[in-house]
């Protein structure tokens, strides 16, 4: 079946009975938070510093720059890609693990993408902030369907979270065999693949999704961002050298971005029926026949030094990412998210406290260092 074009999709308007709370919601977004805190505390104490309780590892800090397109059809020209615009912007590329393991355990990619400078209404708890964050992993669906599912997967994760590098990678390396032989039948798993299964692949050839829904204006939406420019494509699925090094995706990422830049595509992805593109089931994919990702901006880094410990400081350190640091108009939407929004603020409190600086939203990156 061909995809509609996006002129002819009909989004759904938002209305709040699409959103439906949980039994005992706000006692699990407590016990998330409590849960991502005693992830970070367990790394804190392995690794003398306050990490992230979920995204630990960095492999990439990138300065960027995001254009929004004109002449978008009016479904796609909402809340920020309203009008056309340049708007610095930062890429933190990274890992899931809240402890910080060698590459060879290979868990899915993540990108997290901060626009600074953006104007409009805000979400509650952002106001007087200029910054939208898209926060968004290698995989077109979330593991989990609610919050409460979120949860437990979490406290399982929470329980392996220590100091047992050779036992991991070779756990790690033996998974990695069973996906390989699912994916050859023509099947594959987004848990083995959470859990260490994921190809020793190069990053920058990954595409990135939102996974789970947001507004988008009056609609609602996810997001991807895929690689357009033929530098980034040529990395799709390029296998990895990993010898020695246990940074060796890090490593790659410096390597391409000391001499070579790259361009993105921020895709949107609308909401036209409940049934088949539901709210509170983040599992489910929406399918493409239905509602087509449509670009509305383009993501571009240029040549650069991708990683560096002033960066670090300024960037793993010093700012915090969150799909609720944004436009009212871009607010995330479902359980999960809800209860993400507590354990947010949460983990950034703890990384401030124990690494004795601060965590802010940027209004400008002009300070950013080269």
């Amino acid at each position: 079946m061909t995809p509609p074009s996006p002129a002819a999709v009909a989004p759904l308007a938002y209305r709040p009975e699409f959103e439906h709370t949980e039994d005992d919601e706000l006692q699990t977004a407590r016990e998330l938070g409590e849960t991502m805190i005693a992830i970070a505390q367990k790394v804190h104490r392995d690794e003398g510093h306050a990490y992230r309780s979920v995204h630990a590892k960095s492999h990439g800090l990138l300065r960027a720059e995001v254009e929004v397109l004109s002449g978008l059809p009016p479904g796609y020209a909402q809340g920020l890609f309203a009008t056309p615009a340049h708007y610095p912007a930062v890429m933190r590329l990274s890992t899931p693990p809240g402890d910080l393991l060698s590459d060879k355990v290979s868990t899915p990619r993540g990108v997290a993408l901060k626009l600074v400078g953006v104007p409009g209404e805000r979400m509650e708890g952002s106001e007087g902030e200029v910054t939208q964050d898209f926060v968004m992993v290698n995989g077109p669906v979330f593991r989990t369907p609610n919050a409460k599912k979120f949860l437990g997967n979490l406290k399982l994760l929470a329980a392996t979270t220590d100091r047992a590098p050779k036992a991991k990678e070779l756990l790690s390396a033996a998974l990695r065999g069973v996906e390989k032989t699912l994916e050859a039948v023509g099947a594959e798993s987004g848990a083995l693949k959470s859990m260490g299964a994921h190809p020793l692949t190069h990053l920058l050839g990954e595409t990135f999704f939102t996974q789970v829904p947001m507004l988008y204006g009056t609609y609602m939406a996810k997001l991807r961002l895929t690689p357009v420019s033929p530098e980034l494509r040529a990395l799709k699925d390029q296998v990895l050298d990993m010898g020695d090094s246990p940074n060796a995706i890090r490593d790659a990422v410096v390597e391409h971005f000391r001499t070579q830049g790259g361009t993105w595509a921020l895709q949107v992805q609308l909401c036209t029926d409940l049934d088949p593109m539901p709210i509170e089931d983040a599992t489910v994919e929406w399918p493409e026949d239905r509602s087509p990702y449509v670009t509305v901006a383009r993501v571009t880094a240029g040549p650069q030094n991708a990683w560096s410990e002033a960066r670090v400081k300024a960037i793993d350190d010093g700012m915090a990412f969150s799909p609720w640091h944004g436009l009212a108009a871009h607010r995330p939407l479902g359980s999960i998210m809800r209860v993400r929004r507590i354990a947010y603020v949460a983990a950034a409190a703890y990384r401030e406290t124990g690494n004795r600086t601060s965590v802010a939203q940027p209004t400008t990156l002009d300070g950013l260092p080269d």
